[in-house]
């Protein structure tokens, strides 16, 4: 059986071979990016004798996907992240199949991707995650290691809704057009509560209340079940090991009750901030999916 060659898309030659220029060797550049090392000393060879990536044009039928065309799909695709391919495919002329607009986007870096989905955000919460993100981008590795993020997880029956797809490059992940926003509405089985620190595992916690109208996770539950138990102890600990520790939890009312506040100000807990909605600005968020 004749072996198939592994094609990578124009973006990624060519962060492979400004990488070579700028001094690195050609097999460690090709690790760097996920290329085989046949492909990596064919793709500079043919650089360095036609001094481009790209495939020259072969005899034969001149191709339906020009350079214009291609600026077309891009320019479509990213005004609307949700339309199908073989809508894409019609705003062209002349009119290509959605498996041609599949191979041209490709070579441009640009994919059919299920879109993440995040939570919910206002104008306001968004402004408050920028001014967040400008705020701590400076921070280094030695400073992040004295944060403990903690965080609840509910243990709850799946979603059934099903996936959307958009149309976006790998550098596009977290573009607004390219989520789905979620609202968590789902039955509560069991709620875990956990923290984490750089290279540290905080206590994991199976949290226990009634249930019910009133039954819910309240600021003395909170208080008792979590702070004054094995979390105090943790946050000892990392302040001893590290010279201080400060500690990040969401926005759930059970934190912010003046009962909460008041504790966390009598046992000189430094407080972190956290932006509402935001889960993805805390690095304990991945660690659920893996549990």
């Amino acid at each position: 059986m004749a072996r198939t060659r592994t094609v990578y898309d124009s973006p990624k030659k060519n962060r492979f071979i400004g990488v070579i220029e700028s001094g690195m060797h050609v097999r460690e550049a090709g690790r760097k990016y996920g290329i085989t090392k046949s492909s990596a000393d064919r793709i500079w060879r043919k650089y360095l004798e036609m001094g481009t990536t790209h495939t020259h044009p072969r005899s034969g039928r001149p191709r339906k996907v020009t350079q214009h065309v291609k600026r077309v799909l891009v320019r479509e695709s990213k005004k609307n992240r949700r339309l199908p391919l073989r809508e894409l495919g019609k705003r062209v002329e002349p009119a290509i199949s959605a498996s041609t607009v599949r191979r041209a986007l490709a070579e441009e870096g640009i994919h059919r991707r299920k879109a993440r989905k995040v939570p919910f955000l206002t104008p306001k919460q968004k402004r408050a995650r920028l001014l967040w993100a400008k705020k701590y981008v400076k921070l280094l590795i030695e400073d992040w290691k004295h944060v403990i993020w903690s965080d609840e997880c509910y243990i709850y029956l799946g979603d059934k809704k099903g996936d959307i797809w958009v149309t976006r490059s790998s550098a596009e992940v977290w573009h607004e057009d390219c989520l789905v926003p979620k609202f968590q509405q789902s039955s509560i089985r069991v709620m875990m509560w956990g923290c984490i620190a750089y290279g540290k595992k905080g206590p994991l916690i199976v949290l226990e209340y009634p249930g019910g109208k009133g039954g819910g996770m309240t600021a003395l539950r909170y208080q008792q079940q979590v702070l004054s138990g094995p979390f105090y102890d943790f946050y000892e600990e990392m302040s001893l090991d590290r010279g201080y520790a400060t500690f990040q939890q969401d926005g759930a009312s059970c934190h912010r009750a003046p009962s909460t506040v008041t504790w966390l100000s009598h046992h000189a807990v430094d407080i972190f901030p956290h932006t509402a909605s935001s889960p993805d600005l805390s690095p304990i968020e991945p660690v659920w999916k893996l549990l």
